[in-house]
């Protein structure tokens, strides 16, 4: 059998790093907020290109932190893409945030500027208080046109980098263009934990010590709530794995990119849509994704031959009854991708003949499924 992804792969590739940290954090007698997340948070800032990190216990907390962080509350308008996992959306809510769902570029599956630019000036969207892109599959979004127009409308970003750890756009990392960058450490996440974790990283020193603070009770001294805040740790022991996992994250991005251009080249004359390039921009495949028209036929056809895949997303945003506060909207490109998108197989571990054989089989169905 080959998984869609493969989180115990990672896990066995890296025992020994792994072991050795789960063992140093069990016999130092700190679990909560010691030096394993202190070093952690320094070492994430530094990898990612952030002046600071503050880990938070998974990436929908992350976002909803940068929300409260930038005073976003109940009844703000928050503009996102709807082609999105649902954290990105239920962080808005428990926020008090209404989300206002604007469409994708085609084939690029981020947040479209052209369409940002309709919401922002249109109804609510004249009045939205943050923009939260998200740069999914590992592709960043075109963040030079989406920093244009939040800037000239004088409304604040959020990058949710959970599936982008290590992209890049033209000139600069994924998380370094809005005010606040919010990371999930999910274990199947490029950079995942084994458990939930997550991060918000930063160049405002000042929304560092509020996320901070808000993370923990409103805490500013031990014990005593300055404001309304929550319980929203990285572990010690989430800390020092991920700690001994970052080192192999370039690493592990370097395969996926191997992983991608055996898809490319084997993939090329089947019909498929495959992932879309962009100059200048570094991928990290956090998900292969193709579009298939009988997407359902191929997926049976890979589940008899034991190759997993999964559907990144099956339903967007806009069409879940949990997301429907802002009112109807149609999201035409958004709508077309759902029925076709398909994520393949890959992960740092997958070997060259298991990409071949993914390829293999997808090549044998477009043959048997082709009209003659």
């Amino acid at each position: 059998m080959i998984p869609q992804t493969h989180p115990l792969a990672s896990y066995l590739a890296q025992r020994e790093a792994i072991d050795g940290a789960i063992r140093r954090c069990l016999e130092s007698g700190r679990y909560i907020l010691g030096p394993e997340v202190e070093a952690f948070e320094r070492e994430f800032a530094a990898a990612v290109g952030a002046s600071w990190a503050v880990g938070v216990a998974n990436g929908t907390d992350a976002i909803e932190l940068a929300l409260r962080a930038l005073d976003i509350g109940p009844g703000d308008h928050v503009i996102t893409p709807s082609h999105t996992a649902s954290a990105t959306g239920a962080a808005i809510l428990r926020a008090g945030a209404i989300p206002l769902f604007a469409d994708i570029e085609p084939g690029r599956y981020t947040l479209d500027p052209a369409a940002l630019e309709r919401v922002l000036t249109t109804g609510a969207g004249a009045k939205a208080k943050a923009i939260i892109v998200v740069h999914l599959y590992g592709l960043v979004a075109d963040m030079v046109r989406i920093m244009e127009l939040a800037n000239h409308h004088g409304i604040p970003v959020i990058e949710d980098c959970a599936q982008a750890h290590g992209a890049r756009g033209p000139d600069r990392p994924a998380g370094s263009c809005g005010r606040l960058a919010c990371y999930s450490f999910y274990p199947t996440k490029n950079l995942g934990a084994i458990g939930d974790g997550g991060a918000v990283t930063g160049a405002d020193r000042k929304l560092d010590e509020r996320i901070r603070e808000l993370r923990e009770y409103g805490w500013r001294e031990r014990y005593i709530s300055d404001s309304a805040g929550c319980n929203s740790r990285l572990d010690e022991l989430q800390a020092a794995i991920l700690r001994a996992k970052l080192p192999a994250l370039e690493a592990g991005n370097t395969r996926r990119r191997e992983i991608a251009a055996i898809y490319d080249e084997q993939l090329a004359a089947t019909g498929l849509t495959l992932p879309a390039r962009y100059p200048g921009t570094l991928h990290v495949y956090h998900q292969y994704v193709v579009e298939c028209v009988d997407r359902e036929s191929l997926r049976s056809t890979l589940r008899e031959a034991e190759i997993g895949t999964l559907v990144h997303y099956p339903r967007a945003l806009h069409q879940q009854a949990a997301f429907q506060a802002a009112g109807h909207v149609t999201l035409p490109h958004t709508e077309a991708a759902i029925q076709r998108i398909l994520s393949l197989p890959i992960y740092p571990e997958l070997t060259d003949k298991e990409a071949h054989r993914v390829a293999g089989s997808i090549r044998d169905w477009c043959d048997t499924a082709r009209p003659a």
